[in-house]
């Protein structure tokens, strides 16, 4: 059993979504079949891979069902984490049990057995050049708060393994990137540390020239990498 991720799958397969996506160029012609393709080769149904946002560019849940589908074809367990670009994602009570292969993290936590998985979309940190405190500071407030109900829901996991004599590992995930383009510590980073993460993961930056915006490598202590679609080259990153 393995651990893999990829980020931004923007998939519009609903016949009322117009959002090609090879507009962009280079990765992203063709890139559900070529997804589809290395997904296949690599990824078997005992397998989980994590999805951490910008997953379709449908509006409503309705719209984004053709895309989920498509996801739960799949092999693999599929945990998928809201972007900022899912404003289909709608309430746990809606969302859980739509598809068998399918979890949704919001606000807990997924136990895998010998790992677990915690995040949140998150958002802009404060002292990057796009960080705008009369817009932003709320929003990135609260994207604290809920990361802090995941991670909290992580460390249960964790203890309540222990008594068992179980030892798992924690994997964090975002949407945004957990720190500013200077890579300095923000809430986010404070609460993976915190929670004993030892591997974080990201997407959102899209384009060689914008790569480098986002933490890659040991940083604090955490091993974080971009997982964006565009980054990986459409092939899921082997995280376990």
């Amino acid at each position: 059993m393995a651990l893999y991720a990829i980020a931004d799958l923007h998939l519009s397969m609903s016949e009322g979504v117009d959002k090609p996506m090879d507009i962009y160029g280079g990765a992203w012609i063709d890139h559900e079949n070529r997804l589809r393709e290395k997904w296949l080769a690599e990824i078997g149904p005992e397998d989980t891979v994590l999805i951490p946002g910008d997953i379709s560019w449908a509006l409503y849940l309705r719209d984004a069902m053709a895309d989920l589908a498509w996801i739960d074809s799949l092999p693999g367990t599929k945990l998928l984490l809201r972007g900022n670009h899912d404003p289909w994602w709608s309430s746990m009570a809606k969302m859980r049990g739509l598809f068998e292969s399918i979890k949704f993290i919001q606000n807990d936590a997924y136990d895998g057995g010998d790992f677990i998985v915690f995040g949140s979309r998150g958002w802009v940190c404060p002292g990057d050049k796009l960080f705008k405190p009369e817009q932003d500071q709320k929003i990135y407030e609260r994207e604290l708060i809920r990361l802090q109900m995941s991670a909290d829901c992580a460390v249960k996991m964790v203890a309540e393994g222990q008594k068992s004599g179980l030892r798992k590992t924690i994997i964090g995930a975002m949407h945004y990137p957990p720190t500013n383009e200077k890579k300095q510590p923000s809430g986010f980073t404070d609460i993976f540390a915190k929670a004993g993460c030892r591997r974080v993961v990201y997407g959102h930056l899209h384009g060689e020239y914008v790569w480098p915006n986002g933490p890659e490598g040991w940083m604090y202590g955490i091993n974080y990498t971009n997982v964006a679609l565009d980054r990986l080259g459409c092939r899921p990153l082997r995280l376990l």
